[in-house]
């Protein structure tokens, strides 16, 4: 399952999308009754088991959008890029091999919390011009667009890195606060999670600015009618949400989201069967191998 996951994350890449791979992996890796923490160089996953009295609710906002026919997907890969390359840089690394912000953490063996620090210390949150990049890296601009931008963002003039930063870092310390809160499993385990997924989510819309009107409308819904906690899941721009919502509040949360975003519109009223519903961690792609 493991070098699957690796292939299809890999074969995403012929298309023109700089994907991660979170979705390939647990397509293959996800197991029946327990959630996975996708941990990646090398890929593995382990178990993080769900409090009990919360349901899952995923709802789709209706909004589609095609990571492989537009630029807003990758720009944010190589804004994250870049901004691997100007801290390394800052800090004294080799900063033409760093690809991706964990290599920078990983590499100084600093805490995600630190790395923030640095983030406020090293970017300014003003975005950087293509020009004001190539001087702080001292390349010129037709190296920086043959040797470090991708295809579809050659043309972008400025990158939002502190920003962009900022939210990886601190999305990668809710998913382990995430963690440790299941683990732990305090008597307010619902809340302090439901806490943490509106953080993602403001991080998502402010900081990473991968939502859209729809999206933030339908978490606003979610919470209103009952949920802990709301975040999109998945690139953005469209898509779904996946909302925490109390189990003894489940039916009456699901009419009223459904009486308030999908009932209000002819196009998401078409679709509401198959747009809303409560889910649990279930099995993920099976290998079948002929005897």
């Amino acid at each position: 399952q493991v070098e699957l996951a690796e292939i299809c994350t890999k074969s995403e890449r012929y298309i023109g999308t700089e994907g991660g791979g979170m979705d390939q992996s647990i397509s293959f890796l996800a197991e029946e009754g327990t959630a996975k923490l996708i941990e990646f160089s090398p890929l593995r996953a382990t178990d993080v088991r769900l409090p009990s009295g919360a349901a899952f609710v995923i709802a789709n906002s209706c909004v589609e959008m095609n990571k492989a026919a537009t630029s807003h997907y990758n720009i944010r890969v190589m804004e994250c890029r870049l901004a691997t390359k100007l801290l390394s840089k800052a800090k004294g690394l080799d900063w033409k091999k760093k690809l991706r912000l964990h290599d920078v953490q990983t590499n100084l063996g600093l805490s995600l919390e630190e790395m923030l620090t640095i983030v406020e210390e090293v970017l300014h949150p003003e975005p950087y011009s293509t020009e004001e990049i190539c001087k702080c890296l001292g390349i010129s601009l037709e190296e920086l667009r043959s040797q470090i931008l991708s295809q579809n963002t050659q043309d972008v003039s400025t990158f939002k890195l502190y920003q962009r930063a900022k939210h990886v870092y601190s999305e990668a310390a809710r998913v382990l606060e995430f963690k440790k809160i299941c683990n732990e499993a305090p008597a307010n385990a619902i809340q302090l999670l439901g806490e943490l997924m509106n953080q993602s989510y403001i991080s998502c819309r402010e900081m990473y600015e991968c939502s859209c009107p729809e999206l933030d409308r339908l978490v606003d819904i979610c919470l209103q009618f009952g949920a802990i906690g709301s975040r999109l899941t998945g690139a953005g721009w469209g898509g779904c949400t996946v909302s925490m919502v109390p189990t003894d509040k489940l039916n009456t949360f699901l009419k009223n989201v459904k009486k308030a975003y999908y009932q209000t519109d002819a196009q998401r009223l078409a679709l509401e069967n198959n747009s809303l519903f409560a889910t649990k961690p279930g099995r993920g792609a099976l290998v079948f191998v002929e005897a």
